[in-house]
């Protein structure tokens, strides 16, 4: 396990209970058990905040962290171009990212993509997108 992994998952500014949300999902890993769940606050088409809530490995805990950052004062048409991204990357390990998900969405961590994307289905369940 990298130092990277573990440095992008001790990141818990946005592990809260969002009181106020106008989205909402919880998933279960069936393979492993992680279990998330997030809370989306979007106003005017643009996430304004995101909370989320985990029992999971790290590598789950890691892919939260960077997605939740991502996700704030973002556009929803542009995060379901990410989400899609994202999910070409899970269904094809031929598929390469860029940027600061490269430190968790990358070709050494493959073997862990279940428990990677699960914050990506997680989000893509709580804003009823269709990939």
């Amino acid at each position: 396990m990298e130092l990277d992994i573990i440095k992008i998952a001790s990141d818990t500014t946005n592990v809260k209970d969002l009181k106020i949300f106008t989205h909402k999902s919880k998933m279960k890993n069936s393979m492993c058990g992680d279990i998330i769940a997030f809370k989306l606050n979007i106003k005017n088409g643009f996430i304004k905040d995101v909370g989320y809530k985990f029992k999971s490995c790290i590598y789950c805990q890691a892919s939260a962290s960077l997605l939740s950052k991502y996700l704030i004062n973002k556009d929803l048409r542009k995060i379901k171009i990410f989400l899609n991204s994202l999910t070409k990357y899970y269904e094809n390990d031929n598929y390469i990212l860029k940027g600061k998900l490269v430190k968790v969405f990358n070709k050494r961590n493959f073997k862990r993509k279940d428990c990677i994307y699960l914050p990506v289905k997680t989000i893509t369940h709580a804003l009823n997108v269709k990939i």
